[in-house]
């Protein structure tokens, strides 16, 4: 990928990638991050599930999925999550104590999508429709927190270029973790590569 890594312990166990509004698990973020793990660190526990339209069926296949792994912020668990899986990541987070990446993480996302409700297309399969519907929003207003625990648990890449977030309320949302702020950049993180290292530290995936 363009980028040299030490050989380090591996202490993280498990790893939940979760995508934005539309995306998918082929997310090229998400590829990226399961193509390093694959190469450098294959005993680590991936998952990237398709995420249903449904905000309370995401979180109800979440907690399913992830009843038996690891409590806590040294439990080896963790999170990553981009625009609307950001906010489900933060969810997560606050509810199992793990440590969580943000990219571009969706802060309201009940407002910003209330302009999205309506028939929709997948963004890596456009054959692919889904309706996101009013009652949506009612449920992504019902998990939202009152408020990030536990910062020094988090971690947010946050571009000072995205087209469709406002970068200084997303760092503001989480001020006093730790944030890279990327000049220019858009909302995908297209140079996501570039950011990778700094993820792998934090995640306990490379030193």
């Amino acid at each position: 990928m363009g980028h040299a890594f030490p050989v380090c312990t591996v202490t993280t166990t498990h790893l939940l990638y979760l995508h934005g509004f539309r995306s998918s698990p082929r997310s090229f973020k998400a590829q990226r991050l399961q193509a390093w793990l694959a190469a450098h660190a294959p005993q680590v526990r991936w998952w990237c599930p398709q995420l249903p339209p449904s905000p309370s069926e995401a979180m109800a296949l979440l907690s399913a999925g992830t009843a038996g792994w690891p409590e806590g912020a040294a439990g080896g668990a963790a999170v990553v999550g981009s625009s609307l899986g950001g906010f489900y990541a933060t969810v997560l987070a606050e509810r199992r104590g793990w440590p969580a990446v943000l990219l571009n993480p969706a802060v309201d996302p009940a407002r910003d999508l209330a302009a999205h409700v309506g028939p929709q297309t997948a963004y890596h399969d456009p054959g692919q429709r889904f309706d996101f519907r009013p009652a949506h929003l009612d449920e992504l207003r019902a998990l939202t927190p009152a408020a990030a625990t536990g910062l020094a648990r988090y971690l947010l890449v946050i571009a000072r270029g995205d087209e469709v977030l406002d970068w200084r309320e997303m760092s503001a949302r989480y001020a006093g973790a730790s944030q890279v702020l990327v000049e220019g950049s858009d909302h995908a993180l297209s140079d996501f590569d570039r950011h990778l290292p700094v993820l792998l530290r934090f995640l306990r995936l490379c030193d």
